[in-house]
């Protein structure tokens, strides 16, 4: 199959329950905003936060170097090893840090403010524990390629998640409202309006179980234990073990710099601003953070299906090329959505936010091109995954780390969430520029850069007339708004209908 298309094929499947989910999730976001105030949404974004950075712990690299060592295996049974191998850690070291978290949750509950809340802690250390031994496994669906399953048991558990957060937070507050509903008695005795925001951490927490156990088969099938601590010697699991870990210990401080770069601002928002204000204002920027959801919505398609892609055609002849178009295609998809955002952003709002949240709609544009920074990344990184040079990812992530904590540390206190908005625009596009600069050097791939700063300068000018058009009729705007974005597509095309041709071919 041609490369663009497989990996179009592969995008779309990886990218339906994604997609479908995050735009299940996007409509969960005014569940949230029209029944949390401010502060208990932001109490949710901060656990999350934390959980976001506990994931990358877990996991540390081994989804990665999954992708990696199967592809220098090629024979079944040694990429089998190399799944059993990293499953096996991962159940290993999960368990025992599952087990201190609930052991020590109120200290932690004290720790980080919750001192009435140490259920949370308990909770969301189980689903860390069975997300960390899930990713494995859907890690293992995608080298092997089964989209379809990794798409279907995916997407199970996103209609699960949805369900009972409008089970929850939707359907059992209103039954209690009327005491001659046939429900009345049985919401009664399950729900408890105290536990409040809670109740999205459990209904993750059941959605997680749920995947957990539909995976439980291939979890068991991976899971050897007595072969992995007896595994010493030049063959054993122990062996293979220890050259893994080189490769991915890299790649978990990467991964954790670069949920310092995510998610940090969340909970800093928490610890420099006045305390009556904190949660609120983490809240609000959470909230309207959701509405660049699109643009982080196509990036992490993109990503689920654009790894295993670029390992199994790395050792194409033609590969550097197939990357230079992949990420002009990509540029392209995501300017295209910073600018239909933009250009509906009017009544998004609406869709999305309650009023007490609307104030914080001017951090939308910078995030989107934050996030469009984190795809270029991505693309970007590849250089130093291929060539083996991890630590440069570390390194980078780093760089952007410490961008994230002097920005925030120095500007929340005087502009508050919107010196969270510009600081991770700022360590994304720092991380993009010193890839690109690195990765020529060590793995050179001959990006157009033409195309690539014309289309980014094209859409920002674009942006710019859409700020500019305001009109009484509404419709009208919004009619103008979209044709300037419609402008956009048919320069594209133009630009790149020859290399569609050829592309076909």
């Amino acid at each position: 199959m041609n490369p663009f298309k497989k990996l179009a094929s592969q995008t779309a499947i990886y990218g339906l329950p994604t997609i479908v989910g995050r735009l299940l999730y996007a409509f969960l976001t005014p569940l949230y905003t029209y029944n949390f105030a401010p502060a208990e949404f932001g109490t949710m974004s901060e656990m999350y936060a934390y959980v976001s950075f506990f994931l990358i712990v877990v996991t540390y690299g081994m989804e990665t170097a999954l992708f990696n060592f199967s592809r220098l295996n090629d024979d079944p049974a040694g990429k089998h090893k190399v799944y059993t191998t990293i499953l096996t850690s991962i159940i290993i070291s999960s368990s025992v840090f599952v087990a201190a978290l609930i052991i020590f949750r109120q200290p932690i509950a004290n720790l980080i403010r919750y001192p009435d809340h140490a259920e949370y802690i308990v909770w969301l250390a189980l689903i860390l524990g069975m997300d960390a031994v899930s990713a494995i496994t859907f890690a293992k669906l995608r080298e092997q390629n089964n989209a379809k399953q990794f798409a279907l048991i995916r997407s199970l558990n996103i209609v699960v998640y949805i369900s009972l957060n409008f089970f929850f937070i939707g359907f059992c507050p209103e039954v209690l409202q009327h005491p001659d509903s046939m429900f009345y008695g049985f919401v009664q005795k399950i729900y408890s309006p105290e536990v409040g925001v809670g109740y999205v951490f459990i209904a993750n927490l059941i959605a997680s179980a749920v995947t957990f156990l539909i995976l439980l088969p291939k979890i068991i099938k991976g899971f050897v234990p007595l072969s992995f601590l007896k595994g010493f010697g030049s063959n054993g699991e122990l062996s293979l073990f220890g050259s893994i870990i080189p490769y991915a210990l890299p790649l978990l401080i990467a991964g954790l710099a670069g949920m310092t770069n995510e998610t940090m601002d969340r909970i800093l928002l928490k610890y420099l601003l006045p305390a009556d204000i904190s949660l609120a204002q983490t809240g609000i920027y959470s909230a309207c953070y959701k509405v660049s959801i699109i643009m982080t919505m196509f990036v992490q398609t993109f990503r689920y299906a654009a790894e295993p892609f670029f390992f199994s055609n790395a050792k194409e002849q033609d590969a550097q090329r197939t990357y230079a178009h992949v990420m002009n295609y990509f540029v392209i998809v995501c300017m295209l959505i910073f600018l239909g955002t933009m250009a509906n952003v009017s009544w998004i709002q609406y869709l999305f936010l309650d009023k007490e949240y609307r104030g914080g709609i001017e951090v939308v544009p910078i995030l989107l091109l934050a996030n469009f920074c984190v795809g270029v990344f991505f693309n970007l990184s590849i250089w130093y995954k291929l060539s083996g040079h991890t630590r440069y990812g570390a390194y980078l992530t780093i760089l952007g780390a410490v961008i994230t904590l002097v920005g925030n540390f120095v500007f929340i206190p005087i502009y508050g969430y919107m010196a969270s908005a510009w600081t991770t625009l700022i360590c994304y596009a720092a991380m993009m520029l010193m890839s690109y600069l690195w990765g020529n050097k060590h793995y050179p791939v001959n990006y157009d850069l033409k195309r690539f700063v014309g289309y980014i300068g094209l859409s920002l000018i674009l942006y710019c007339l859409i700020g500019f058009i305001a009109l009484e009729s509404k419709t009208t705007e919004l009619f103008l708004k979209n044709l300037i974005v419609l402008v956009f597509v048919g320069i594209a095309f133009v630009f790149e209908r020859k290399n569609l041709v050829i592309n076909k071919r």
